[in-house]
């Protein structure tokens, strides 16, 4: 126990830079050696990441208020939305859903400003007053009283850029990726297999779908295809990303010009996250090249332009989690193959295992009360409620059921944030999430700790 706890204290302390030197470039510099402007940076990261610490100890508190409130007393629902949340009119025990939710959406955006600010990303400056506005827009309008801890780190770091946005400018590793990759053959080699292979599957869903001899639901028949070219979609991103980030770096040792960048004065943060944007970059071209196959289900019915909206979120925020653990390996292995084959595993972890054990432990709770069958797990109201919501997390964590249920619930139910479920045990009903909700955030946020942890990586490796 001992030892797990000084593990997470250094993992914390490596990530919060603590254990690490401030350093600015490749060489590691000592923060007494730092020029004015990698302190200003070192401290708007610094800034925003102890603001996303604070943000997430408020969702644990919201949390553990929560699940008291439901055990105990449920009056202190009514009390925790009067007091954080009294502009929004909607059940208790709802709103203090979306209370945790609100507060977990600043921290996956505090994180991610953290990393792309220290980069020096010309948009960064754009996000941190855009999140400022957004902020106050919901303390004024709704009353959401965590924004202010939010607006605070936010302001700060804010206040900073201004002071020398000549520092921030458009990432020049992601410019030299993007132009190699499309310069040569195999860029458009890729993107013209990817589409050859999502024409072939979608023409082999429709002939699957068309009966010998009877009546076509056209709008049945839509929905399937949109689904089945989505599901199509995730499989393709899940084998293309890895290998498109998990030679980031190491290819670079390979190649032995890992140490002429250390010449240059490209920071670490810079390149890691050039490299995770081009790659980004690049699935965007690919997803919105078979954007015209997914319309095809238009033609038919049964799909909503929220829907295609819904999707391609799930698709890009999936990629860009891909393209995280793809560097995250890439930063601490050696080899190319050992950073592609631990990346894969990672995704075929989560893809397909993470159903499998989700549904031995909670035996598809979620999924049951959503088709408004009871959970079917226990007599008790505690446990039956605590049993679907780890469901739900479990079932968010997998871009494919995240998806399929997320879907389920915009068509069949019409709510695309929360709906209420009835419990089997005692006929009361609770509040979910819909999964798109909290995969967005679990990722983006994972996103950013991986990213992060590359960088130190690469500066303690430097050092």
């Amino acid at each position: 126990m001992l030892d797990t706890l000084r593990r997470l204290r250094r993992l914390l302390g490596s990530l919060f830079g603590q254990n690490v030197p401030l350093a600015g470039e490749w060489e590691g510099i000592a923060p007494e050696r730092m020029t004015p402007r990698q302190r200003r940076l070192q401290r708007c990261s610094l800034i925003l990441l102890w603001g996303a610490l604070l943000n997430f100890l408020a969702v644990v508190a919201i949390c553990a208020a929560a699940i008291h409130a439901g055990n105990q007393d449920s009056s202190l629902f009514s009390a925790i939305q009067a007091a954080l949340l009294p502009g929004l009119v909607i059940s208790a025990d709802a709103a203090v859903l979306l209370l945790a939710a609100g507060t977990g959406v600043n921290v996956a955006l505090l994180l991610l400003l953290s990393v792309v600010i220290l980069a020096q990303e010309m948009w960064s400056v754009v996000c941190c007053w855009l999140a400022i506005a957004l902020n106050l827009a919901a303390l004024v309008w709704l009353g959401f009283a965590p924004s202010v801890l939010a607006v605070a780190p936010l302001l700060a770091a804010g206040i900073l850029t201004l002071g020398d946005l000549g520092a921030y400018r458009i990432n020049p590793v992601m410019l030299k990726e993007l132009r190699g990759r499309m310069r040569g053959a195999r860029g458009f080699a890729i993107i013209t297999i990817f589409l050859t292979l999502m024409g072939f599957f979608t023409l082999l869903l429709y002939l699957l779908q068309i009966p010998q001899g009877g009546v076509v639901v056209t709008g049945e028949l839509g929905r399937e295809l949109f689904i089945g070219v989505l599901f199509i979609e995730l499989m393709l991103i899940i084998f293309i990303v890895p290998a498109l980030t998990a030679g980031a770096i190491t290819n670079e040792r390979e190649r032995k010009t890992y140490d002429l960048l250390q010449t240059t004065l490209i920071t670490k943060a810079t390149f890691v996250v050039g490299k995770l944007q081009s790659a980004l970059g690049y699935i965007v071209l690919l997803l919105l090249s078979a954007v015209p196959l997914q319309s095809i289900a238009f033609l038919f019915g049964g799909v909503s332009e929220a829907e295609l909206l819904l999707a391609l979120l799930v698709l890009l925020v999936s990629a860009l989690t891909l393209g995280a653990f793809g560097m995250f390996f890439s930063s601490i292995t050696e080899r190319t193959l050992a950073a592609t084959i631990r990346s894969y595993t990672v995704a075929i972890g989560i893809t397909v295992g993470l159903p499998v054990v989700a549904a031995i432990l909670f035996q598809n709770a979620y999924g049951n009360v959503v088709n408004n069958i009871g959970a079917g797990v226990s007599n008790n109201p505690t446990v039956e409620s605590a049993t679907i919501y780890l469901d739900m997390i479990a079932t968010s964590l997998n871009p494919i059921m995240a998806t399929l249920r997320s879907q389920q619930m915009l068509i069949d139910h019409q709510q695309l944030i929360t709906m209420r479920v009835t419990l089997q045990s005692n006929g009361a009903s609770i509040p979910v999430l819909s999964p798109w909700v909290l995969l967005t955030l679990c990722y983006l946020s994972l996103t950013a700790l991986l990213v992060r942890y590359a960088i130190r990586r690469m500066e303690r490796q430097a050092g």
